[in-house]
């Protein structure tokens, strides 16, 4: 069985547990991480030299980092769906997943979420903040133009190019920020909440990460 170990409120770990519901998986889930602990332990460290979350066992295969996990479930549990043979093709989608991790994540993730909920209030740079708002507002103005006429990144039906960008959905929209009209990408986070692996994995009350810098 698929045992996956990391904390439910893990923007890491939701977007494996996201293609994990997606597939139907069955799987067995390790609380680790912040105040679980286990990831600075011996056997853990065995699996993951650097002691981070997500990692997964499957069947005796360890894979660690976010997006070489999606890309592995995805060769290995996926196909056609989730993956495609063509290379070509298959690259329509990975580039978005990079995109995600190398651009829009940095932004989002560790500008704004890290930078205004989870920096105590005396703590908070509200210049770094609005700079990497306004750094937001322009990358998802850009998906708000890819999204124009199409319901999913790649097209008409979700992909892996989907997972790590619409998994920013839920925390960029519960947020008290400023955010630009972006119709296209709140048709998209709709049409995501309607799915129950994305209901199940990505909206998870965050609540106890606010003002907590060390979890």
């Amino acid at each position: 069985m698929l045992r996956v170990w990391g904390r439910r409120s893990s923007f890491n770990v939701q977007k494996v547990m996201w293609l994990v519901g997606e597939l139907g998986l069955a799987h067995e889930h390790i609380p680790a991480g912040g105040g679980f602990g286990i990831n600075d332990t011996a056997e853990f460290l065995a699996m993951n030299p650097h002691g981070k979350i997500p990692v997964i066992d499957d069947g005796g295969t360890v894979v660690w980092e976010s997006h070489s996990i999606l890309r592995y479930l995805a060769a290995c549990h996926g196909k056609p769906g989730f993956w495609d043979e063509d290379a070509s093709r298959r690259s329509d989608v990975e580039r978005w997943m990079d995109w995600s991790q190398t651009t829009l994540q940095p932004a989002f993730l560790t500008g704004v979420f890290w930078g205004f909920y989870r920096t105590p209030p005396a703590q908070r740079d509200w210049n770094g903040i609005n700079n990497s708002l306004a750094l937001c507002a322009q990358h998802f103005r850009i998906l708000d133009r890819v999204l124009a006429g199409r319901p999913f990144l790649n097209g008409n039906r979700l992909t892996l190019a989907d997972i790590p960008a619409g998994t920013n959905l839920y925390r960029y929209f519960e947020l008290e920020i400023e955010r630009p009209r972006l119709p296209n990408v709140e048709a998209w986070y709709e049409r995501l909440k309607q799915r129950p692996a994305y209901r199940e994995h990505v909206m998870v009350p965050f609540d106890e990460l606010r003002g907590r810098l060390d979890y």
